[in-house]
């Protein structure tokens, strides 16, 4: 019988080594104390935890939005620390999406165009090739008929929906998420949480998401908590249980 070859190595997109973050002012403040974690490519990543806990600290350090006060950050290999601004600015638009709770589009381009912003802001203008990639993602996520329309003349789970795809713009190997439904309806968060995952699983983009959501949280290959500044790995099975238990209890 023949050996089964070994599987490939997965690849870390992102990874984190003895991370801190403290702010410094009237009160010294520390957020994040010697995180160590990693991030696969095609991977989909939850981050839940309470208020205050870090979260969106982290998710900014990761997208070189924020430096750390001590610890290292790998993007794609890179230890960004090693980068210039410019570098940094060339990291984060082609190889970082970012999907934020308030969509940030801007208004006084249509949905197309906003969509079309990170390929404009690198090179000036998108090709043909360009908007026509852009353009089939929008109809996959049922904005066919909006792509001329602004902001104000859309619903926000389509403004989302569009903000998802202007993350992708670029064709990014990661995304990050901070709270992308926490300004939606039930409807249009479990909507545009669903549009995420199929992107997620059918491009090979790495997501990473903080959510207050358990619910959306339990349908992530991974869930990490930070809990005071430290993460920790969530077990999947136990969280279940206690998202259950939670319902029937309510």
């Amino acid at each position: 019988m023949a050996a089964v070859p070994n599987a490939l190595p997965k690849q870390v997109v992102v990874a984190t080594r003895g991370l801190k973050k403290t702010y410094f002012g009237k009160v010294e403040t520390r957020v994040l104390h010697g995180i160590d974690m990693e991030v696969y490519a095609g991977e989909f990543v939850a981050i839940i935890g309470q208020s205050g806990s870090g979260k969106s600290t982290l998710l900014n350090i990761l997208g070189a939005l924020d430096v750390p006060t001590e610890g290292t950050v790998l993007i794609d290999g890179v230890d960004i620390a090693t980068l210039s601004e410019d570098e940094l600015a060339h990291l984060r638009n082609r190889v970082i999406g970012f999907v934020f709770q308030f969509h940030y589009l801007l208004n006084e381009l249509s949905c197309l165009e906003n969509v079309l912003t990170p390929i404009t802001i690198s090179r000036g203008e998108a090709s043909k090739a360009e908007t026509s990639y852009v353009s089939a993602l929008l109809e996959r996520v049922g904005l066919a008929d909006q792509v001329n329309k602004h902001p104000d003349a859309m619903s926000g789970g389509q403004n989302q929906r569009c903000a998802i795809i202007r993350a992708l713009a670029n064709q990014p190997k990661i995304v990050l998420a901070d709270e992308p439904t926490g300004n939606l309806d039930s409807r249009s968060g479990n909507e545009v949480f669903k549009i995420m995952r199929e992107m997620n699983r059918e491009k090979g983009v790495a997501f990473i998401m903080v959510t207050h959501d358990d619910r959306l949280a339990q349908e992530a290959d991974r869930i990490l908590a930070i809990d005071d500044g430290w993460v920790r790995e969530v077990d999947k099975r136990a969280h279940r249980m206690k998202l259950l238990s939670s319902l029937s209890d309510s």
